[in-house]
């Protein structure tokens, strides 16, 4: 078969996920993601965000909020070094771009994508430590709890910020959104 200079020209695409759809690219040390399990019958919609068991959350709830990410915006780079991040996705679609700046962990430097979206994976750790950005990516509004592992100190808060366009992390945010060259 013969094919004009398009097929030339065309970028081939790369795996991302295996047969289950699983992502390969690997997970930071100490990131995890959940899936909980949605019940929906003729009323609507039921998942439990925590469900009174240590299996996914390993330390207790001391606090609870909730925020929003408008429609094309981002939140970010921000980064803890006393507590950890619990996300719940309630309703929207983000990308959080995790990046690993921990010298002494396994997955220093690493880069890692989690797409939160409410047909797929809602929940999401971040640990201590690890830099995390929040693109909304949907059509509207998205909604997301936290129940990070310590409560808000108003007087010292434990956030630390970077411009989404900082050079001390190696992520191009432009690459969330492609675009096709003639």
């Amino acid at each position: 078969m013969k094919y004009d200079k398009s097929v030339e020209n065309a970028i081939k695409d790369i795996q991302t996920t295996i047969k289950d759809g699983s992502r390969i690219e690997g997970s930071i040390s100490g990131v995890m993601t959940n899936k909980p399990v949605t019940h929906a019958d003729h009323r609507g919609r039921l998942f439990e965000v925590w469900n009174g068991t240590q299996d996914f959350w390993k330390d207790p709830i001391v606090y609870c909020y909730m925020f929003s990410i408008k429609q094309g915006t981002t939140k970010g780079w921000g980064l803890h070094l006393e507590k950890n991040d619990r996300y719940t996705l309630i309703k929207g679609e983000i990308v959080t771009v995790l990046y690993d700046p921990r010298l002494d962990s396994p997955t220093y430097g690493m880069i890692q994508k989690v797409t939160l979206s409410e047909q797929g994976i809602r929940q999401l750790v971040i640990p201590t430590g690890v830099w995390h950005m929040n693109v909304n990516v949907s059509e509207s509004e998205s909604f997301l709890i936290n129940h990070p592992t310590e409560i808000y100190h108003h007087e010292a808060p434990d956030r630390y910020l970077l411009p989404i366009d900082s050079k001390d992390i190696p992520f191009d945010t432009a690459s969330l959104f492609p675009t096709q060259n003639a």
